[in-house]
């Protein structure tokens, strides 16, 4: 088999691992009501429990790359995947508060080791590719968090037991991950890509901290920024609809639809978009429609406008990341084994700190100018990467 037959083999199989993704960590959320009636929690002990999931994911993200650059991120891919479809349907059973912090602490570690060796896999196939592949392969992991999302209740709609449904799921991500296995790069295939595309010597006696660059960091913080105003959406968009806009309960999840399916379209279209631009206009560009998304979203009074400013955060900010990604796999003299995890944790803790940072501002100031205040970030990252040194 030929370099281009297996790259587009490793392509197809790239993205059917993030749409695994994307599937396990949404197929979470429609459980969460039931772990809080079973374990009969509070809102504040349910917060403490759901902190768990991200905590496991943020501290398994530096020991993926260790893992990928030691053994290829293929074997890691496989093995996180696997635990994490293991874990998913024991959340729907555990009737032990400290055993289901176990839990999702686990299913959180697998999430995060998943997540990063598969954007480190996605960069080399990229690479080899020759064009821009990143943002459908992360419109792939939108539209299994949306599927995900919708899944688990509609099997149980079919008349599913609830741990039956679970299963089920897992099976499904068991089944992809396993048929797709042997088409992902080896490590050897890996390893030459790197050699190819970075001038970072893999055998050289680097220091630990070589991801300490200006490179990584600054990456890492554009990722942050762009990751809290993500994540502010998920968090607060709801909360926002209801006691700002007086919206019924049962339409507050509208923004965040509007949002989800904005962005998992976008990034579908994203590489065309990519290649056709270029990364630094669909960053630049991308932050300005995103922040413009958000102060609408703020300032105007009615819902149609509102949910426009939901649909242009999405369709701004849908593709930033995966540009990130891209550009963090081709720094120099760092490999994208490294460089990857760096700026993948750096990112991801926008999401964890996200919503602690702006329930404290919304505590102290007000909701909106919260979410105003990632629109600002939103600004700065347009600044500063217009601004920004060549690496």
């Amino acid at each position: 088999m030929d370099i281009i037959e297996k790259t587009i083999k490793a392509r197809r199989a790239t993205k059917a691992v993030f749409l695994v993704c994307g599937l396990g960590v949404s197929s979470w959320a429609p459980m969460v009501p039931y772990a809080k009636e079973r374990l009969q929690l509070n809102d504040a002990s349910l917060g403490l429990l759901l902190l768990l999931l991200g905590t496991g994911a943020i501290s398994m993200m530096p020991v993926s790359g260790i893992l990928s650059n030691r053994y290829g991120s293929r074997i890691v891919m496989l093995c996180s995947a696997l635990v994490m479809a293991l874990t998913l349907p024991l959340l729907l059973i555990m009737d032990n508060v400290i055993w289901m912090g176990v839990v999702l602490f686990i299913f959180g570690s697998a999430v995060g080791t998943v997540d990063v060796a598969m954007n480190s896999h996605g960069v080399h196939v990229q690479n080899r590719f020759g064009k821009p592949i990143m943002s459908s392969l992360h419109g792939l992991f939108s539209v299994g968090g949306l599927l995900g999302s919708l899944g688990l209740g509609f099997l149980m709609k079919l008349g599913l037991e609830p741990i039956t449904a679970a299963v089920s799921i897992a099976v499904l991500l068991i089944i992809i991950v396993s048929w797709k296995y042997s088409s992902l790069f080896d490590q050897q295939t890996e390893r030459a890509a790197i050699k190819d595309f970075s001038s970072h010597d893999q055998n050289s006696n680097s220091s630990s901290f070589s991801w300490l660059t200006g490179g990584v960091l600054f990456l890492g913080a554009m990722c942050f920024a762009v990751f809290l105003a993500e994540g502010s959406m998920l968090d607060w968009s709801a909360v926002f609809l209801t006691e700002n806009r007086k919206i019924d309960e049962e339409l507050a999840g509208v923004g965040y639809a509007a949002f989800s399916i904005a962005m998992a379209t976008m990034r579908l279209l994203g590489d065309k978009l990519v290649s056709h631009l270029d990364g630094p206009k669909v960053v630049i560009g991308g932050s300005l429609i995103g922040a413009a998304g958000i102060f609408l979203v703020i300032l105007t009074p009615w819902l149609v406008t509102a949910l426009l400013g939901f649909i242009l955060l999405g369709l701004g900010a849908a593709n930033i990341v995966p540009v990130f990604i891209s550009e963090g796999g081709r720094l120099k003299n760092v490999s994208a084994s490294v460089s990857i995890p760096a700026i993948t944790t750096i990112g991801y803790a926008g999401q964890l700190a996200g919503p602690a940072m702006l329930g404290f501002i919304a505590h102290h100031y007000s909701l909106p100018i919260a979410l105003g205040f990632s629109g600002f970030l939103l600004i700065l990252v347009a600044v500063f990467y217009k601004m920004k040194p060549k690496h």
